[in-house]
């Protein structure tokens, strides 16, 4: 256990390149090209934490500066995922979550459950949470471990729905995102975007940055619009002319470098990706295999960075009109990319779209985020987090996910019996998307073809 956390803690970008490089091998990649691969993965995983860091580093005083331009005071700080994550493997349960998160998958791989084989094992710390913040609640250790497993169970199958619209959007093929942020928050955008193309006249805009460009010209370049919402942002935080002037800059510096950082990354994972279609195209005919990456790879699109900007000045003005929210967003305001960027394929890159249901997903989130305050701050208390002056902690990642509310809803609620019978329902859904599903499909293409001979 005390080595698989060291090599955990050696960082996705020295993590990802060793998996990519072994599982590259296994696949019957050449050792050059497999290491090549390897590195070039690591290296893009590093300019995209660079350019975040930019995001955060501009992002962030901006943000707090907004909130004390307007006076805005709320008793619970959002401390950001970084500690959220520190808090969830601190914890004695959450250092199980990556053992359990590699068994898991391996054993619905086995069984032909899930087509996801997930190599971004760092970020297991999103089910390390909920099992952590269970346990705090009920004080009952293996009821945190089974929250862990369900948690686990779902994410596996929300990767396998979701591996299509990934792949129609973004364009990447046999990659999948089993992120415990962004995946669950497209489900959200499904039933939003069936209303969305419901509604007389809205139906009807097209907001995608490139229908914006074609519009707007030289104002709808994605970096011009980087510029002017940094411009936005820097008013409202009362910054000076040259405050303003150089904010603006840095987020169209981060429109123009997240997506070339992404593409570095994915020039090392085709090789890698294309192997992998190969391995099972040979060994397993009629299956498809989907490398579990980190939604860092979507977060570089223009229409989630355009979104995720214009919706920050949003959610900082939500915090404070919506009743009963305690939670003050600071730290997570640069990481709502995250939250949004599988949301964008369903709405089908519409930014218009992508902000209404983000900010309506969002404020709801406050909710959620405000609920599990206490948990949160028990946990923080029991990893041994230092809080400063703050009595109360939560966050927006993953503290405003509605997967947070269920998992530790039902615990409170129903105790093991709820668990159990959430974690069958899901099995259930496993079972019906990797095995029921395509055999239905396979029998509707014969009847087809026999339709079409006839």
């Amino acid at each position: 256990m005390g080595f698989l956390q060291w090599f955990v803690d050696l960082g996705a970008s020295v993590l990802l390149p060793i998996l990519i490089f072994i599982f590259a091998l296994v696949l019957g990649t050449k050792p050059g090209k497999a290491l090549r691969a390897g590195i070039i993965v690591g290296i893009g995983f590093v300019g995209i934490n660079l350019v975040i860091g930019l995001l955060v580093s501009s992002l962030g005083p901006a943000a707090q500066s907004m909130v004390d331009n307007f006076g805005f005071e709320l008793n619970t700080i959002d401390v950001g995922w970084p500690a959220a994550s520190a808090i969830s493997y601190g914890t004695s349960l959450g250092s199980l979550a990556i053992p359990l998160g590699v068994g898991v998958n391996l054993l619905l791989l086995t069984f032909g459950l899930t087509k996801t084989l997930n190599v971004d094992i760092w970020n297991f710390w999103h089910v390390a949470f909920t099992g952590s913040l269970v346990y705090a609640l009920t004080s009952d250790f293996w009821l945190g471990v089974l929250t862990i497993i369900v948690h686990l169970l779902l994410l596996y199958l929300m990767a396998d729905v979701l591996a299509k619209h990934i792949e129609k959007f973004y364009g990447f093929q046999n990659i999948t995102f089993p992120h415990g942020t962004s995946a669950p928050s497209a489900f959200v955008a499904m039933p939003m975007n069936w209303v969305f193309d419901r509604i007389p006249g809205f139906n009807k805009l097209e907001a995608d940055p490139e229908s914006i460009q074609k519009r707007l010209g030289i104002l709808g370049d994605s970096t011009i619009i980087g510029v002017l919402i940094g411009i936005l942002i820097g008013v409202l935080a009362g910054y000076d002319i040259p405050g303003i002037l150089q904010l603006s800059i840095q987020t169209g510096a981060v429109m123009v470098l997240l997506p070339r950082m992404v593409a570095l990354l994915m020039e090392g994972l085709i090789p890698v990706s294309e192997a992998a279609g190969e391995f099972v195209k040979k060994r397993f005919p009629g299956r498809d295999l989907y490398i579990g990456m980190d939604s860092a790879l979507a977060i570089g699109h223009p229409a989630v960075l355009s979104s995720a900007l214009l919706i920050v000045p949003i959610t900082i003005f939500m915090a404070v009109l919506l009743p009963g929210n305690s939670v003050l967003p600071f730290a997570d305001l640069a990481s709502i990319p995250f939250l949004i960027c599988l949301m964008v394929p369903i709405f089908r890159g519409n930014i218009i779209r992508t902000v209404i249901g983000g900010s309506i997903y969002i404020g709801v989130g406050f909710y959620i985020a405000t609920w599990i305050a206490p948990l949160f701050t028990d946990a923080a208390i029991a990893s041994n987090f230092e809080m400063g002056e703050n009595t109360s902690i939560s966050s927006l990642i993953d503290g405003a996910v509605w997967t947070t509310f269920i998992f530790v809803w039902i615990p409170k609620i129903l105790s093991w019996y709820g668990m159990i019978g959430l974690g069958l329902l899901i099995l259930f859904g496993l079972i019906y998307q990797n095995k029921i599903k395509p055999k239905r499909q396979k029998q509707t293409a014969a009847t087809g073809e026999g339709e079409d001979i006839k």
